[in-house]
């Protein structure tokens, strides 16, 4: 249905917006002169909090419109939720464990292109 397009759409902007994050954060620590790997470690951590909040927050306001309204919001709302924490958990455990696993090759890395 429309509303559960609209659900994905929004949820696949709030995933592209959780990396946006992640790697804004990762930046800021290399110019502070970190190491790639504390940089890594330090980025997501800072990030962190902010995608958990956003992520609750609108998995909260998304079981309100379920309880409160009709079919096609149900549906948004039903939508939302379910990619919000596919989303919740690729951004915290995948993309952390992708960075580290890459991190921990035999090769090092000098610098980060992100």
């Amino acid at each position: 249905t429309l509303p559960g397009i609209a659900g994905i759409v929004l949820t696949i902007g709030m995933a592209v917006d959780a990396n946006v994050l992640i790697f804004e954060r990762i930046r800021e620590e290399l110019r502070t002169g970190k190491t790639i790997p504390s940089a890594v470690e330090q980025g997501f951590a800072r990030a962190f909090v902010t995608i958990i909040d956003t992520h609750v927050t609108t998995i909260i306001s998304s079981l309100f419109l379920f309880v409160f309204g009709t079919g096609p919001l149900r549906g948004f709302a039903v939508t939302l939720v379910l990619g919000l924490v596919i989303n919740l958990f690729s951004a915290v455990y995948v993309s952390r464990t992708i960075f580290m696993w890459e991190l921990s090759r035999k090769r090092k890395l000098e610098s980060l292109s992100i």
